[in-house]
């Protein structure tokens, strides 16, 4: 029985469209490939839902007030430090484990009177109670170091991505790394030294402007699906397209939370 002509253009154009996927999307590998800092809002999701219930630039300029030493832990390219500094105290440091962003910070803070130290943020180069303010915007932390780091009557300020952060994507990549309740992991971690803590946590819809910007974050955050690799998971990211686009764009669910911890004097 001969096979029609026709038969075989099913195959043919989705390897078509495949191809054509794949084309659109390799430029934001090339484009994540050159990224450094850790300036994201050309990327910067569309909120759909209210703005978090917190302020966390607002909290670190008030927590500042009275407070003698500073620490960022994983300042980047010092984007967020430069634009507070001026309500912190004189001594302010910043550290940063990468060693592109490490010298992009320094340039960018020195002027500001800013030393920044290129170190890991769960193993702090530091002396005992020197800082009587942490901060920390999304940068992994061992509490028992932030502890030992903090002053007696110190405080510790963090904003951190949340559990459900980008949960679409699970379904589509049953690597995604979970990294458990963490919330609540710091939470009694340090309530069991004694401090006093608040937090709360926030989801809501945001929409990304196209499934490059996607591809983008998960080229420069690779934790989130280890060994991304864009030829490899475009089937993944194909179907993730066609279940999340809307009007607005491509809607996932964007997860964060807060931590005060407060150390008694």
């Amino acid at each position: 029985m001969k096979r029609s002509r026709g038969s075989s253009r099913p195959g043919i154009a989705a390897r078509e469209d495949r191809r054509a996927t794949l084309e659109r999307l390799r430029p934001w590998v090339e484009r994540a490939r050159a990224f450094e800092g850790w300036d994201l809002s050309s990327v910067s999701p569309r909120r759909l839902g209210a703005r978090l219930p917190w302020d966390y630039e607002r909290l670190v300029r008030e927590s500042a007030r009275g407070r003698h030493s500073v620490v960022d832990l994983g300042t980047g390219g010092g984007e967020f430090l430069s634009k507070v500094r001026d309500d912190l105290p004189a001594p302010v440091v910043a550290t940063e484990s990468w060693s592109v962003n490490a010298p992009i910070a320094a340039r960018r803070l020195a002027s500001l009177g800013v030393r920044v130290v290129r170190c890991e943020s769960l193993r702090l180069p530091f002396r005992d109670s020197v800082f009587d303010l942490v901060i920390d915007r999304h940068e992994e932390f061992d509490p028992a170091e932030v502890d030992r780091v903090l002053a007696p009557g110190g405080r510790f300020l963090t904003q951190q991505v949340g559990r459900s952060d980008w949960q679409e994507l699970r379904l589509h990549f049953p690597r995604m790394t979970d990294f458990g309740d963490l919330r609540t992991r710091f939470e009694d971690a340090f309530r069991a030294r004694g401090y006093r803590v608040e937090s709360r946590e926030e989801d809501s819809p945001v929409a990304y402007g196209s499934l490059g910007e996607v591809v983008f974050m998960l080229c420069v955050a690779p934790w989130t699906i280890p060994d991304f690799d864009l030829e490899r998971d475009l089937d993944a990211m194909r179907s993730l397209e066609t279940a999340c686009a809307t009007k607005d764009g491509l809607v996932l669910t964007e997860s964060r939370f807060l931590l005060v911890a407060n150390k008694h004097p």
